[in-house]
């Protein structure tokens, strides 16, 4: 049976090659159209609207072998053998997310390649893979952010079987996979969905483009079936949710997008025996997105903590230009380390308003992301600069010190635990250079705000500012990179092993910041752990507890009677005996 949802159309027809077009029927009066032909796995087609000629895609293409221009491959599910039926899932829950992007993880960036790697984060402590959207984009390389066909892989990393290949050698070596999924707005090129049907909302914008029309229930409906996709037939454990405050909708529906979404991803889940996760990445600061349904909220598993990464990079760095403002303050990293976000009601000089509500103790504190370095906070800077280009090895540990010991459940961008020297810029492969050169000088538009100097941004269409994104593994057993792995590696060691540093409940961490000379220093609880940091330029006296050790130190502390002797730019983690 072919199907597809196009109400603006007066006539579909279905065009194959070397066979006639084949008239569609309309069912009824809810914009469907069917036709009973039956496509084998391979099968190429797509659609003809109108009285028009060109070929469309199908909107719900699982494969486009020529790009998001050509016609459509039918993708029968049955056609890969699965051997991950023993996979039983992973909570959230005291794991350790890795975040990475296909195209810039390998030399090769294919799915393939990238599953030649996933011993590296096995030995690392990972236990959840998160990859960057792969949806169908034109072009050959992006972020992923610029999908235009949400069902589809996109080909150049392998399409839908080589996806299929990396999720199965995930499971088997006991890693959860998370797919980051867009569903705010639909790149620039090769977007036909509006030619079908009301896809987009009319007059109605976000910061990437039209807003997507969640009031037409075939677009909801578009939404959550490309969600149960791909954890139900790509076997995929969780989903990132992109930029969820661009969601909009008009309130006259029964359910937030976001509400029905987890309610049948929760139904999913119990249908198939294993845990399926769902996070918003949201700067709304707005707890609703992962309160329980029962008590009013949305019943997400979890939401992004863009407050955690920049109370510790202003305190790693001291940089304080544009949204890093705030979190000059000394309370900044203590307040999010006790309360998870900082701004809950307070000013934002940013926004120029108060923003945030307070997080309820009684949410568990896994339920928050939390990380130092993340795609967003790399690439969108002017030069695409890591911590790694501008902080010591020194200050680079207590980063991972921080991240791994923090309240929340972690997460690592790719090649941060070796402190990879490559940058992340923001790349893209337009073919149409009117496209190409809207987006370079919006880049750097978008800098000014920022205070950053426009000059440094790289063209992000030049194929170079891709080549230099990708990860140099050479590095990775050189010198301080080789350190700085190992440190992680027994920081995540220590984290499974210690309930202390997944102790859920905020009433088991304090918190205490002091000015020193030439900087920082902060004492930070995990229960009967915690997390001593001096970023100050002098050794700093902490009075030691009865019967405490040293578990993990970036530097070696002195010891002078009852007293630690933190060195500059160090940090312990201490506690009971182990």
């Amino acid at each position: 049976m072919i199907e597809v949802w196009a109400p603006y159309a007066t006539r579909v027809r279905l065009r194959r090659p070397d066979l006639p077009d084949a008239d569609l029927t309309a069912t009824g009066d809810d914009g469907w159209w069917r036709s009973p032909v039956a496509l084998a796995d391979g099968d190429e087609y797509g659609f003809v609207l109108g009285e028009a000629d060109q070929l469309r895609p199908d909107p719900r293409s699982r494969r486009q072998p020529a790009g998001v221009h050509g016609p459509s491959a039918h993708v029968d599910p049955a056609s890969f053998a699965w051997t991950d039926a023993q996979w039983h899932g992973r909570p959230l829950a005291g794991g350790l997310i890795y975040e990475l992007h296909i195209g810039t993880f390998t030399p090769e960036g294919t799915l393939d390649a990238a599953i030649g790697r996933l011993d590296h984060l096995v030995d690392l402590g990972v236990t959840h893979v998160e990859l960057l959207p792969v949806n169908a984009f034109n072009g050959t390389h992006n972020w992923g952010y610029d999908g235009v066909l949400w069902y589809a892989v996109h080909e150049p990393y392998g399409g839908p079987a080589a996806y299929r290949r990396f999720v199965d050698a995930a499971h088997g070596r006991g890693l959860a996979v998370i797919q980051d999924v867009v569903y705010n707005h639909l790149g620039p090129s090769g977007n036909y969905l509006p030619e079908f049907g009301p896809y987009l909302r009319d007059g109605h914008r976000n910061t990437w483009g039209d807003s997507v029309n969640l009031d037409e229930r075939a677009v909801r409906d578009y939404i959550v079936d490309n969600a149960l996709m791909w954890l139900g037939d790509f076997h995929v454990d969780g989903l990132r949710l992109d930029a969820v405050h661009a969601l909009h909708e008009s309130g006259d529906q029964p359910q937030h997008i976001l509400a029905e979404l987890a309610e049948r991803v929760d139904a999913l889940s119990a249908h198939l025996g294993r845990p399926l996760t769902l996070i918003a990445e949201s700067d709304l600061n707005d707890p609703v997105m992962i309160l329980p349904r029962t008590a009013g909220g949305y019943g997400l598993t979890a939401q992004w903590s863009d407050d955690w990464h920049h109370a510790v990079h202003v305190a790693l760095t001291g940089e304080t230009a544009g949204y890093y403002a705030d979190f000059a303050e000394l309370v900044a990293l203590p307040k999010v380390w006790t309360g998870g976000f900082f701004h809950d009601g307070t000013r934002s000089s940013f926004r120029g308003r108060d923003h945030g509500i307070p997080l309820p103790p009684e949410v568990p504190s896994w339920q928050l992301i939390t990380f130092a370095q993340d795609h967003d906070q790399i690439g969108n800077r002017a030069a695409g600069d890591r911590l790694s280009a501008t902080l010591s090895y020194d200050r680079l540990a207590i980063a991972a010190v921080l991240t791994l010991t923090a309240p929340g459940t972690p997460m690592l961008f790719m090649g941060e635990e070796w402190g990879a020297s490559t940058p992340w810029q923001f790349f893209t492969s337009h073919p149409e250079p009117e496209l190409a050169a809207a987006t370079a000088n919006g880049r750097k538009a978008e800098f000014a705000r920022m205070g950053w100097d426009g000059s440094l941004v790289p063209d992000p269409n030049d194929p170079a500012t891709f080549e230099r994104s990708k990860l140099d593994w050479d590095e990775v057993d050189a010198g301080d990179h080789a350190r700085l792995l190992d440190l992680h590696r027994r920081l995540a060691a220590l984290r499974r092993e210690r309930p202390e540093l997944t102790d859920p409940r905020h009433g088991q961490r304090g918190a205490a910041a002091a000015e020193a000379p030439g900087g920082r220093r902060f004492e930070l609880d995990r229960g009967a752990a915690r997390v001593l940091v001096n970023l100050s330029a002098e050794p700093w006296h902490v009075a030691a507890r009865p019967g405490e050790e040293v578990w993990i130190a970036t530097a070696e502390p002195g010891r002078v009677g009852g007293t630690w002797v933190i060195p500059p730019d160090a940090a312990l983690v201490t506690g009971p005996p182990r």
